[in-house]
């Protein structure tokens, strides 16, 4: 009862409120504050506001939700362990048997995937003369177009 009370004094307000602002000409602001201020008024005409009282003041719903969060804290719990040992059962067991097997890797999956020869130089072609301490400053002068 109190808290219907209490919504229908904010609602009251709220369309006080939404008059003023209508008044001083800010129309779309006052919509936006009466469709606000509709909101609790509706929530006790639809039965949620007592809904919503019954259940705060029980302890059977208080111990329903504390049984929620044991659940939940255990689930995530699980999902920990799970990520960190690699995934469900079913999943280490199919890799232990992959693992088994030879041809379970491809021929050439110990080759580098990139040989020598396809590295960049690091040095430009202007190196060869005797100025070796600012070839580098030159290459970045003309990277650059200065």
């Amino acid at each position: 009862m109190i808290a219907e009370t209490v919504c229908s004094a904010v609602s009251a307000a709220g369309l006080g409120l939404a008059i003023v602002t209508a008044y001083r000409k800010r129309y779309l602001a006052a919509v936006r504050i009466a469709a606000y201020s509709l909101v609790p008024i509706g929530l006790v005409m639809t039965g949620i506001v007592e809904w919503l009282a019954d259940t705060a003041f029980s302890p059977t719903a208080w111990a329903g939700f504390g049984v929620l969060g044991v659940a939940w804290v255990l689930f995530m719990t699980t999902r920990a362990v799970e990520r960190r040992r690699g995934g469900t059962r079913k999943e280490r067991r199919a890799a232990a048997r992959a693992a088994d097997r030879p041809e379970a890797a491809a021929p050439a999956a110990s080759a580098p995937s990139l040989g020598q020869g396809s590295r960049p130089e690091t040095r430009p072609a202007t190196a060869s003369r005797g100025d070796d301490d600012f070839s580098d400053i030159e290459a970045i002068l003309k990277k650059h177009g200065i």
